[in-house]
This record gives C-alpha cells, sequence and structure tokens, in this order.
C-alpha cells in the first residue's frame, strides 16, 4: 500500500511538471514563431524541449494530441496576410546535441540503405518560404504557419527580395521549393542603427528582424531592409524528375536561384561529422547567422521511402552547435546618448571570441540592470551570444573581484552635454532634460525627416551626418535653410550631385504643407507619436495653442496620459522650444489645422479600427477618410472601441469585436455611414 502511495504521488508530480512543461513551451513556441520576438536563447528552449521528450519517451501513455512533441511549432497568422493551403508540408527537423546521435542516425539510415549518401549543410537561422513556380513564373510564396495546413502568402514581400528569382529558365510547368529567409549581419546592423537613431524599439536578432520584415504590410519597407533568401530544398517538381538532393541544386543554380552556398557530400558517419566540425568552426567568418547544421539523405527516392511522422521526416536531423561563453574582466562602462536623450551604459571588457568574431562591448540597458547583476569595473564576467550574434553579460563572478571596486552609478547629469539627467516615476530609464543635446541631434534630424514625421525624401543617414558635421544643421529649422547653399551643397557633392541635391530641396519645401500633427510628431516629445500627435491637433487649432495649454487641457485629449502632459508642458516651456516654433512659422511650415465644416465632424467623437483586405479602397485611405470627418483610427480593439470596419479575411481583430460586442461595418456601410445613410 505505502509504495503505491508513492507511485501515485510520483506520477501526480510528474503530470504536473509535463502540464508546466507543455504550457511554456506553448508560450516560447508562440514567442519565436508568431511574434518573432523570443525571449530565451535556443538553448534554453532546447533543453526544456529535451525535458519534455525525455519524459514522453519514457512515459508514452502521458503524450497528449496537443503536445508540443507532436506538433510542428507556429500558427498561421491571417493579420499578416491571405492564407493559403500547402501544397506540401513543411515539416521542422529532429534536433540532435551530440556526436554520438549523428553517428547512430547516419548507421541507422545506412543498415537500411547501405548505399546511402547524405548532404551536410548550414542551417541558416530565419525564417521558411516555399517559393511556386508555374511554367517558369513566380506565382506565390508561402510562409511556413503551421506547417501542415497552410501558410500566409507573402508574394509581393518575396518579390523584392533580391534572391528571389521572379522568372525560371526553364519553364517546367510546377516548380516548388522551400527556402529560408535571413538577414547579414551588415544588414541587420544597419536596420538596427535607424531603429535606435529613429528613437524606435531595436531588433533582438536578425530572425526576428527577418521575420518581422517578411510579414509587412508595406513591401518598400521590406525592400529597404535587405533580406536575403537560401534555398535548401526542393519541395516538388513536375514536368521534370530528379534523382538526388544535389542534382536538384544544381537544376536551380542553372536557373539563377541562390542555394546553401557550400554544402557537403558525404558517405560515412565520420565523413559527416567532420562536415559539421567545419561548418561549425566557419561561423565566425560567415557573414549571416547559422544556428546548426543540418544532415539529410541525398536520394529523392529513399527519402520518400522513409517518409515523416507528424512532426519531423525520417530522413533528415539539425545538429545544434552548443552555446559558447566566455569569461573576461570589464574593464570600464561608458554612456551614450539617444534620439530621446535616453542615457545607455555600455559594458567594455578584454576582447574575447564568440562564435568566430571577437567581443569587447555589450549593453548594460540602464541602471537597474546594472544594480540586479551589481556589476562593478574590475569585475570578472561572463559573456555569451543571444541567438549567437548579440553579446550579452550573463553573470559577474563575486568571488573574483577586487578588493577596491565599487557600485557604478550612471549620475545625474548629461555625460554628453553635462545637463541635468532625470529618471521619471515608474521609469527605469535616466534621460538628458535638454532636448538640444548635441548628441541627440543626428537622431532628431533623422526623426524629424521620416516618414512618419515630415516625409522629407532624400535625408539618409550619411547625408544627414555630413549636413550636421559640415555645419549646415544644427536643429530642425536649419532644414529649411538650405536652400541659401544650394551652390555649395553642389559643389561638396554633401547629398549627391545637382539632380540629387535638387530633388532633396524640392521635398523639403514641398513639406511646409505638411499637417501639423506631422510638425508635432517630428518635434520628438516622449510619448507623442503619430496617433497622440493627431489626437492632440484634433483638440487644439494650432501648435501655438497647444504650446499654452495647461496640463489638465492636455489629460482631457482622449489617450492622453499624465506623463506624456507632462513631457508636452517641458518641452513647450523651454525658451529653445519657444525659438525653434518661431523660426519654422517664419520659414513657412503649416502650424495650424485648417477650419472645418461642420459637415465633416459627423464622425467626431467615435473611435474605428481597420481590419482585413478591403476592396474599394486601401486601410490607409480608409484611415484617411474616417479622420476627414472627425472620427479617430486606432490600432487595436479594446472597450474603447466604436467600430471594427472589416473587409476579407478579417483576423484577431475581428474575433475580438465579436467577443466584446463591438459594432461590425463593412466598407460599404462605412460609407454610408459617411454620406449620412446610416445612423451613427
Amino acid at each position: 500500500m505505502g509504495k503505491e502511495r508513492v507511485d501515485i504521488m510520483d506520477m501526480q508530480s510528474l503530470k504536473k511538471e509535463l502540464s508546466t512543461l507543455r504550457k511554456e513551451i506553448r508560450y516560447h513556441n508562440d514567442r519565436y514563431y508568431n511574434q518573432d520576438d523570443p525571449i530565451i536563447s535556443d538553448y534554453e528552449y532546447d533543453q526544456l524541449m529535451l525535458r519534455l521528450k525525455a519524459i514522453e519517451e519514457k512515459y508514452p501513455e502521458l503524450i497528449t494530441p496537443n503536445s508540443p512533441t507532436q506538433m510542428v511549432g507556429g500558427t498561421a497568422k491571417r493579420e499578416a496576410g491571405v492564407l493559403v493551403p500547402h501544397d506540401v508540408p513543411m515539416l521542422s527537423l529532429q534536433d540532435v546535441f551530440s556526436r554520438d546521435e549523428v553517428i547512430a542516425f547516419v548507421h541507422n539510415l545506412q543498415e537500411t540503405l547501405p548505399d546511402a549518401e547524405f548532404v551536410v549543410e548550414e542551417k541558416i537561422d530565419g525564417l521558411s518560404l516555399a517559393l511556386r513556380y508555374e511554367n517558369g513564373e513566380l506565382q506565390r510564396a508561402v510562409t511556413r504557419g503551421d506547417g501542415i495546413i497552410q501558410g500566409e502568402d507573402v508574394t509581393e514581400n518575396a518579390r523584392v527580395i533580391a534572391d528571389v528569382q521572379p522568372h525560371l529558365i526553364e519553364a517546367l510547368p510546377y516548380f516548388e521549393i522551400r527556402g529560408e529567409v535571413y538577414m547579414t549581419r551588415a544588414a541587420f546592423a544597419a536596420v538596427n542603427e535607424r531603429q535606435e537613431l529613429l528613437g524606435l524599439k531595436t531588433f533582438a536578432n536578425p530572425r526576428n528582424c527577418a521575420a518581422g520584415t517578411l510579414r509587412q504590410l508595406d513591401s518598400r519597407i521590406t525592400k529597404e531592409r535587405h533580406l536575403s533568401l537560401f534555398v535548401f530544398n526542393l519541395q516538388k517538381a513536375v514536368g521534370r524528375t530528379f534523382v538526388t538532393h544535389t542534382e536538384a541544386y544544381e537544376f536551380m543554380k542553372a536557373q539563377g536561384i541562390t542555394v546553401i552556398h557550400d554544402y557537403h557530400l558525404c558517405r560515412t558517419a565520420d565523413e559527416v561529422w567532420t562536415a559539421i566540425v567545419k561548418i561549425g568552426e566557419s561561423r565566425g567568418t560567415l557573414p549571416y547567422d547559422i544556428d546548426g547544421a543540418v544532415v539529410k539523405l541525398n536520394n529523392l527516392a529513399d527519402r520518400e521511402k522513409l517518409g515523416a511522422t507528424s512532426k519531423v521526416p525520417r530522413w533528415a536531423i539539425a545538429y545544434k552547435y552548443p552555446p559558447e561563453e566566455r569569461e573576461t574582466i570589464l574593464r570600464r562602462i561608458e554612456l551614450s546618448v539617444g534620439r530621446t536623450g535616453r542615457i545607455t551604459p555600455t559594458a567594455v571588457f578584454d576582447p574575447v571570441s564568440l562564435c568566430g568574431t571577437m567581443v569587447e562591448r555589450a549593453t548594460l540597458h540602464n541602471q537597474d540592470f546594472i544594480d540586479r547583476l551589481d556589476i562593478r569595473v574590475g569585475d570578472t564576467i561572463t559573456v555569451y551570444k543571444s541567438g549567437e550574434i548579440i553579446p550579452k553579460i550573463r553573470s559577474v563572478l563575486r568571488e573574483k573581484r577586487p578588493a577596491n571596486a565599487l557600485p557604478f552609478h550612471i549620475g545625474n547629469r548629461c555625460p554628453i552635454c553635462g545637463s541635468p539627467a532625470i529618471q521619471e516615476d515608474n521609469a527605469v530609464d535616466i534621460r538628458c532634460s535638454n532636448p538640444n543635446c548635441p548628441a541627440q541631434l543626428e537622431s532628431h534630424i533623422l526623426h524629424f525627416t521620416g516618414r512618419d514625421a515630415m516625409d522629407i525624401k532624400g535625408f539618409g543617414i550619411a547625408a544627414v551626418k555630413a549636413l550636421i558635421e559640415k555645419g549646415y544643421i544644427r536643429n530642425e529649422a536649419d532644414i529649411y535653410q538650405l536652400k541659401a547653399h544650394r551652390e555649395d551643397l553642389i559643389a561638396q557633392k554633401i547629398v549627391g550631385k545637382e539632380k540629387s541635391t535638387d530633388n532633396l530641396l524640392s521635398a523639403i519645401e514641398k513639406s511646409k504643407t505638411n499637417a501639423p500633427e506631422r510638425l508635432l510628431t517630428g518635434l520628438g516629445i516622449p510619448g507623442i507619436g503619430k496617433a497622440a500627435a493627431r489626437d492632440l491637433m484634433k483638440t487644439f487649432p494650432s501648435l501655438e495653442r497647444l504650446a499654452s495649454a495647461a496640463p489638465e487641457e492636455i489629460l482631457g485629449v482622449r489617450d492622453m496620459g499624465e506623463i506624456s502632459a507632462r513631457n508636452l508642458v517641458q518641452y513647450f516651456s523651454l525658451e529653445t522650444t519657444t525659438a525653434l516654433l518661431a523660426e519654422l512659422k517664419a520659414q513657412g511650415l503649416t502650424m495650424s489645422r485648417p477650419t472645418r465644416e461642420a459637415a465633416d465632424d459627423r464622425l467626431a467623437g467615435k473611435s474605428f479600427v481597420l481590419t482585413g483586405t478591403l476592396s474599394g479602397m486601401s486601410r490607409q485611405e480608409a484611415a484617411a477618410l474616417i479622420e476627414s470627418h472627425g472620427g479617430r483610427v486606432a490600432g487595436s480593439v479594446s472597450s474603447k472601441t466604436d467600430y471594427v470596419v472589416a473587409g476579407e479575411n478579417a483576423g484577431s481583430k475581428l474575433t475580438k469585436a465579436e467577443n466584446l460586442g463591438i459594432p461590425i461595418l463593412s466598407e460599404e456601410e462605412l460609407q454610408a455611414m459617411i454620406n449620412g445613410k446610416l445612423e451613427i
């Protein structure tokens, strides 16, 4: 009786652990596949999955159909694009972590297939994409989605990726291939540099950035981020038969398709392992990130014979390289200042080699992070690479701490201009209070001229840096004085030759007619993005009126919080702000919103959310139409939403609106409401 009691209790504990593991893995699957925002490393995720597999292998009666071990990974997101069925499943691979597992895989297949050949190639860390060609023309590009049933149509975005071939030389009736969309380290660094300069959230690693970019609704953003693609598999071919994987690769290369650049054909287990080691040693020299090596059968007919489980093919595995950590000594902590004035501490330590590259710097984020680690100059620290690309500090070895090591404090003065540095209540960031701090100018100008603000085409990072260095720009108002320096700008080729210079000056002149909410957005006031700026300028007739508004007036604006209101009042109280607005007004910028006829405000006070694909207009056009009649367009559904306008393939926003009982409008009903034919 006692032993039975213990067994029952052990089983209850085991079931509880299983439930916790499955819940945690599902959460991290969602963060990785659907949100493109993982919060743990691949190694940490693998350890969770290995523990789950170990329990299920020992107690197979506890396996459930919806266990993460029985499913591919992600889901298809309706918001990202039209859902389309998979012609061929896009399965994941079985992960292995040791030489013994690799050798066992090869030997097991050789028992059934004595003459088996294996291809070993890099496992690119990106987002899977299937490309479908019909009669030689690219017809559709589909993400993995749920891997079995359906994925997202991202054809328009795929067409702007340089490695995606729009036409094939040999026009087979049907040809489907699978590849990995990724970002080179250089492209990733350029995107994050721009995100940081514009005061936007940076991406954690190239994989997240590539995945988010491929799902953009605007293909122009996809194009400017310079995604890349490697093709790693033939999914299906009609009109031509291929015997081996490598034969299919040679055909693809002849069509101009970019395939995995360095693959190894092996016949023995030792050759396979040698190839894996060789790829691992090259990681630091590659211009892109890999997270392992793939071992797959070369013969395509043999693959068909072996088939697949519900989740993985039986003819391939993925070897995952172990994470690297190194000890080093922290030599100093440097402080930098961003566009919004945020002061960021960076650790500088003795160089160490991680994943094949030398690393000597890592962000310390903020004072809270420093305090939590209790990190001090002179400490011995452990450093690793998140996603094998972003250097991070894992821990401090306090037993090796020097006796004279002192706690580090960012302080209450800007390290660049010496102005007071302020930490807002309940905030972790410390910011320079001087909006004209030299460290912030470059970022301010890029933000001011950016797409969401004044939208002045031609102001790239290099041009802004050169104009500041040459003394042509000291604040935003100086942009509108550049026309007086036209000849000098052309002679020095600061923004290009004559045509490029004239195009920029023309774009600057055109921006003067922008609505005042664009100008307000461009001022870069913390907490005041384009949506908040739009709401403020619907309430206040001019920027001058907003500048003189009392805090309680600003708080009366819809969704305006205390911190944003305080930031506005503080910004407009500065003498430098008063002078800047006067200069901008003198240059002819639009400072007041046009007076509307009463009939134009029929949607005043109503909040709308747009979802799905509209047939008669784009979402942007629909938003502009609503706003022109006094309505407000929000990005997400909440209890404050009055109407949801739903087009085809409307997704989670529609479901949430239905659950909340919010009225759903078609495109036609929206038009009828605006035309007074439908009661508001």
